[in-house]
């Protein structure tokens, strides 16, 4: 087992999307927890739709996410030496050949078997034969490459997620594997990549496996030793539907932006399509220990926002709050909010330690860390409803009390409590209304906390607006 090597290959035609970040997850810890290799691949062979502010999301992505790779990023359009070379060992071989039907041809093709109830499939009019002429090369038109798909038998491999699957040669037909620029087609360039590199296993969405009869059939024709396979369902939005990268998917660094801690989003993806007994919450090591490539499930997993929530919220209860405060400074400083050194290093982590346990993400904190470093904005409902003639003369009270005690818990705590029995209120009356003038809002952490943290110049201020 000291040989396994697994790879992530995203396409960057767009944002490291949920699917393959879970793939990239599995492959990550299968490798790792065999003691193995991970391989980073960027397949831009689609010249057309890959941009170099994809492969740095991408790339963005994998770092936030703590996917650490051995070996790349590897760039297959650096590799268009290797993969002519392939194909002239081919075509010398007759295991492919060169395939000039233009494309109208082929949509007639298709039409005519189509209209005689026949599966679409190529009718392999320019593939060599014994005793078969071929037509005449036309001139003008550069060909393609198809690769010599066996005719008869099947193809069958053991599938680490699905168990045995077979598909017979018959249901496939000659693929493409190099196109008229000369750039090669995904399915050849990754059965040469995943032999150059040595892959020992595969694993990828479930959408890829009717590519993987050719992709079987091409090693086999190269001598080539195949990786094993494990393609994991896809995941459905709430709708039901797939999330993909065209249709729906967030990005990676949607969620980073979003206030997810990586921990919680490797956590939450590792649980969709694979579980250790009951276990909901774990680390990356743990999963690494665990993950041997067994108990992955063979049916879609749901994507539940909810539960995402849930997964990050325990995290975040769990964070060093310095962490906490350097995540929140940064959504901070996109608000247009800018803290001193010295917030930064002792106010922020204490405030971020007062207020984590009631967030699910550090945008959520970031929201409440704001009250104490810029203006609040005071629902009108709130403090018309707790910011009354009944109560004005006790706040005027503990604003005058404040301004001469100790600024510390126990003689906020104190100063309350002798106002609370000056004007017979229970705690409640008063604290809800000081809530609302000092934090904007009548729910917060306990409140001489809260006073506490504010200091005397922000709280004496606000309690003025009364």
């Amino acid at each position: 087992m000291n040989k396994i090597r697994t790879r992530i290959a995203p396409s960057p035609t767009g944002f490291l999307h949920l699917g393959t970040a879970r793939t990239a997850l599995y492959s990550w810890a299968y490798a790792r927890h065999y003691g193995g290799k991970f391989v980073l691949r960027i397949e831009d062979t689609d010249v057309a739709r890959s941009t170099q502010d994809s492969v740095d999301q991408i790339l963005a992505s994998m770092h936030w996410l703590g996917l650490g790779y051995d070996e790349g990023p590897v760039y297959q359009m650096q590799r268009l030496d290797r993969y002519r070379e392939v194909v002239d060992q081919l075509i010398a071989q007759g295991k492919a050949y060169h395939c000039y039907s233009t494309p109208e041809e082929l949509d007639a093709v298709r039409e005519e078997k189509k209209a005689r109830g026949e599966k679409a499939l190529y009718d392999g009019r320019w593939r060599p034969a014994p005793g078969k002429t071929l037509p005449p090369v036309p001139g003008g038109i550069k060909p393609v490459v198809r690769f010599c798909n066996p005719q008869d038998g099947e193809v069958t491999w053991n599938d680490l997620v699905k168990g045995p699957i077979t598909i017979s040669n018959r249901e496939i037909d000659d693929l493409i594997i190099v196109r008229t620029d000369g750039i090669p087609t995904y399915n050849f360039a990754v059965v040469v990549d995943d032999w150059d590199m040595q892959i020992s296993h595969v694993f990828r969405g479930d959408e890829h496996i009717n590519n993987t009869p050719w992709q079987i059939n091409m090693f086999q024709a190269l001598g080539a030793p195949l990786p094993q396979f494990g393609h994991c369902p896809v995941i459905l939005g709430d709708d039901g539907q797939k999330l993909s990268k065209r249709r729906g998917a967030v990005s990676v660094t949607a969620y980073e932006e979003g206030g997810y801690l990586p921990e919680a989003m490797l956590n939450y993806l590792a649980r969709l399509g694979w579980s250790h007994g009951d276990d909901e919450l774990f680390t990356s090591e743990q999963m690494v220990s665990w993950f041997d490539g067994s108990h992955l499930s063979k049916s879609p997993a749901q994507w539940d926002p909810a539960k995402l929530l849930w997964v990050n919220a325990h995290y975040i209860k769990e964070a060093d709050n310095a962490r906490l405060a350097s995540l929140v400074a940064a959504q901070l400083s996109k608000q247009g909010v800018s803290l001193s050194d010295e917030a930064l290093a002792r106010h922020l982590p204490q405030v971020c330690a007062l207020f984590k346990d009631r967030c699910e993400t550090t945008f959520a904190l970031a929201s409440w860390a704001a009250k104490f470093y810029a203006d609040v904005r005071i629902d009108e409902a709130e403090f018309a409803q707790h910011v009354t003639d009944a109560v004005r003369p006790a706040i005027t009270m503990l604003a005058v009390k404040l301004s001469a005690c100790p600024w510390d818990k126990a003689s906020i705590a104190a100063v309350i409590k002798e106002v609370l029995a000056a004007h017979s209120l229970k705690m409640p009356q008063l604290a809800m209304p000081v809530r609302v003038l000092v934090m904007g809002t009548a729910q917060t952490p306990s409140l001489d906390a809260v006073l506490e943290l504010a200091g005397p110049t922000i709280v004496l201020a606000r309690l003025a607006k009364a």
